[in-house]
């Protein structure tokens, strides 16, 4: 599907993952059940759905947190070959270009904020365990880059001014823009945010969306949510993709979600 925002440029629609057949099955329960999914180059996409319809399932089993009972997860990099990423383990998958944030947050909460975004880019550095160990000049010089990396990506979010507080000693609304930083120390190209609104006022939540837009706009990363407070997905996604129990059951542009009466059977259980 093109969206606007590549029609406007009179490029065609470029996709950077495609998802084939999803399955994850845990004993009886079908968590996924032949889930089709495509993300499209440069576009903000949103998963929704009711609770359990399967979204951070479909997450995990993007990153490798869970390997899926059957189908196919590619990455297809602008100017790469096309790589596999289901069966590949979470470390691999970041290598690949696929970071994410957790709908729980996953902060090393002793460890400063700044420590924790350069934990972050350890999955681009070039020293191995000996360098780690030796910590010879090479090494040395790659953690002061590290570190400068770590405070460009903490500015960004706006958390410049506590890099040296430890990470949980964080109002909420910061400990969730510091996922976000330390996801994109990863260097991404495709960047999972697992309901990264939730528990945020209305003031932080305004804030997150001018982030997502900068971080696509500037940073060219392309993004794929799930979120649950449908005013952001609504003004925020380009396409939206719909799940229940398991299954997909729309996609489309924000318009056509809101009016597929699929889509409001599932979140209202009754036809419009």
């Amino acid at each position: 599907m093109t969206t606007d925002r590549d029609a406007g440029k009179g490029q065609p629609a470029r996709i950077l993952l495609a998802v084939r057949g999803l399955c994850a099955r845990f004993g009886g329960l079908h968590a996924l059940d032949g889930v089709d999914l495509q993300v499209i180059e440069g576009e903000i996409a949103a998963l929704i759905g009711p609770n359990g319809a399967g979204k951070t399932t479909a997450f995990n089993c993007l990153t490798g947190l869970c390997r899926p009972s059957a189908g196919e997860v590619h990455l297809l990099p602008p100017g790469g070959r096309r790589r596999r990423l289901d069966g590949l383990s979470p470390d691999r998958v970041a290598a690949c270009g696929v970071a994410r944030t957790f709908q729980n947050i996953r902060l090393f909460p002793q460890m400063t904020a700044l420590e924790n975004v350069m934990v972050g880019r350890h999955v681009r550095t070039r020293a191995g365990v000996l360098g780690a160990l030796l910590r010879g000049p090479g090494t040395r010089a790659e953690e002061r880059e590290i570190a400068d990396a770590a405070r460009v990506l903490l500015a960004k979010v706006g958390l410049e001014s506590v890099a040296g507080e430890p990470a949980g000693s964080l109002p909420y609304g910061s400990q969730r823009r510091l996922e976000i930083a330390r996801a994109l120390a990863t260097a991404p190209l495709l960047l999972l945010l697992d309901e990264p609104a939730a528990g945020m006022n209305p003031r932080e939540t305004a804030a997150l969306d001018e982030l997502i837009r900068r971080l696509r706009d500037e940073d060219r990363v392309t993004i794929l949510l799930i979120e649950h407070d449908m005013r952001l997905v609504m003004g925020l996604a380009e396409r939206i993709v719909v799940l229940e129990s398991g299954r997909l059951i729309a996609a489309g542009t924000p318009e056509q979600i809101r009016s597929n009466p699929a889509v409001i059977r599932a979140y209202l259980g009754e036809a419009p």
